[in-house]
């Protein structure tokens, strides 16, 4: 486990302010019903890949009646949060939280009905292991469904680019749609689908930019501290910049293994 701990309270708190409690990536409750379109959740075992402070896998149980959710993060202070906020929400018979080592999945071969990931897979640097892995671990039939943010080319990241990723200050390992297709098509998946949702969130990130500018800067400020929130601006206006021109591109992806 990394000392190095990259979503502390602090980012915590103020990622939950511009995304919903317990969501730590864009879009809350709503965009992960989007990433669930035409994916079978009720009654089955699902596994979060990078559950953060929880609200994703509480929603999978509570909204989707999964029968198991095991969400899995590798760093303790998001784990600490989700715990906490499913005890509180009731959730516990249905809702698992483990804190991993990053690697493989710890989970044993056809044991999952449903693999899910809300942008957390941006942090797995080999997407090609990534998919084997996930493959492994599902049933026969079973589904993938992600979110993830990509960039939409092989080659190196633009210095537009390069320059967002310094700013965020994240272990971020962006790969192409098209890397991540054959990813998933040499692991065996079939049915699979990539959907660009970079218009969507460019107008989000937008919004998100003139909230961090607005009336309730100074709100902001006092709560989280003026250098915390300065940087801030200056990540999500560089992140703006980097969706405008297309090079940054969030994408859903969902697959099946074959029966």
């Amino acid at each position: 486990m990394s000392d190095e701990v990259l979503y502390d309270q602090q980012v915590i708190g103020f990622l939950e302010e511009i995304w919903g409690d317990g969501f730590l990536s864009p879009g809350g409750a709503d965009e992960v019903r989007r990433v669930l379109q035409g994916i079978t959740i009720s009654g089955k075992l699902v596994i979060d890949i990078g559950c953060g402070s929880g609200a994703c896998a509480i929603l999978l149980a509570k909204e989707y009646g999964a029968d198991r959710v095991i969400g899995i993060d590798v760093e303790k202070p998001v784990c600490d949060a989700a715990i906490n906020r499913v005890k509180a929400d009731g959730a516990s018979e249905k809702v698992t939280i483990r804190l991993v080592e990053p690697g493989p999945l710890p989970f044993t071969n056809g044991e999952v009905d449903v693999v899910f990931s809300k942008d957390s897979i941006i942090h797995i640097p080999d997407k090609e292991t990534m998919a084997l892995d996930a493959f492994r671990i599902l049933k026969p039939g079973g589904q993938f469904a992600a979110s993830d943010w990509l960039i939409s080319h092989d080659n190196d990241p633009s210095p537009q680019m390069a320059d967002y990723i310094k700013a965020e200050g994240l272990d971020f390992a962006m790969a192409s749609p098209g890397r991540y297709e054959n990813a998933m098509k040499k692991a065996g998946f079939v049915d699979i689908e990539l959907v660009n949702r970079n218009s969507w969130y460019a107008n989000e990130a937008e919004k998100e930019l003139q909230w961090l500018k607005g009336s309730n800067r100074s709100e902001l400020q006092a709560r989280h501290g003026k250098d915390f929130i300065d940087h801030q601006v200056e990540i999500w206006s560089k992140l703006v910049a980097v969706l405008k021109t297309g090079e940054h591109c969030p994408h859903h992806i969902r697959a099946r293994k074959p029966f």
